[in-house]
């Protein structure tokens, strides 16, 4: 009886798994070495695909923004809330794989999804009336309260122990213990506060700019 094959090894492969890897144990556990274990193949072939560990990171990185919704900006929803609903998109597509933010929050360099990403939005502020430099502005803005959003948890940084937060000490901590518990939720709706409040003073400014107010 032939031997089952192995499945051939590919660029989109080798990226799933190090992508899996990387939301499973974080970004020091990637290595070529464990990489090609993961894959059943012997460390040099990678090598057919991705000189370095690097860019195995940058490709992992760039599969992500590749799941952010840019046909957002395609469907003749108005400016702002085309801006509200890919924001949404990518820091869901953050959430699912908060690992590899720290590499993405590097810029997109020369990835082409984010590269896509960038230009999606810039077109579509200057195409709704936005003078280039302050869409270049926006896209920067839209960027750093995402990726800000997606490092680390606020509520998540409280620890589930009363006793850390003494009223002698803290008087206006007496329920933070119970943060942890709720942390997804507070962090949801905390993104959607300053989304919104974000998106409210672009509004204001975008009719002080046009003339539209």
């Amino acid at each position: 009886m032939a031997r089952p094959r192995k499945p051939l090894l590919s660029t989109d492969r080798i990226v799933e798994t190090a992508r899996a890897l990387v939301d499973a144990e974080g970004l020091a556990s990637l290595s070529t070495r464990r990489l090609a274990a993961e894959l059943g193949v012997s460390g040099p072939s990678l090598y057919n695909h991705f000189r370095t560990k690097d860019q195995i990171l940058e490709a992992v990185a760039d599969s992500v923004s590749a799941q952010v919704d840019l046909s957002v900006f395609e469907d003749g929803r108005d400016w702002r809330t085309a801006l509200h609903d890919w924001a949404v998109s990518y820091r869901a597509a953050l959430r699912d794989h908060p690992n590899i933010v720290p590499v993405l929050a590097r810029g997109p360099g020369r990835r082409p999804a984010g590269l896509r990403l960038a230009d999606a939005v810039f077109g579509a502020m200057v195409g709704a009336g936005w003078p280039p430099a302050q869409a270049t502005s926006i896209g920067a803005l839209m960027r750093y309260f995402i990726m800000g959003s997606a490092l680390g948890s606020f509520a998540g940084g409280f620890v589930d122990d009363e006793a850390a937060y003494d009223p002698a000490d803290y008087p206006h901590l007496g329920q933070a213990h119970l943060l942890a518990e709720q942390q997804e939720k507070i962090d949801e709706r905390a993104f959607e506060v300053g989304l919104t409040a974000l998106l409210d003073g672009l509004v204001q400014q975008f009719e002080r700019v046009t003339g539209t107010g």
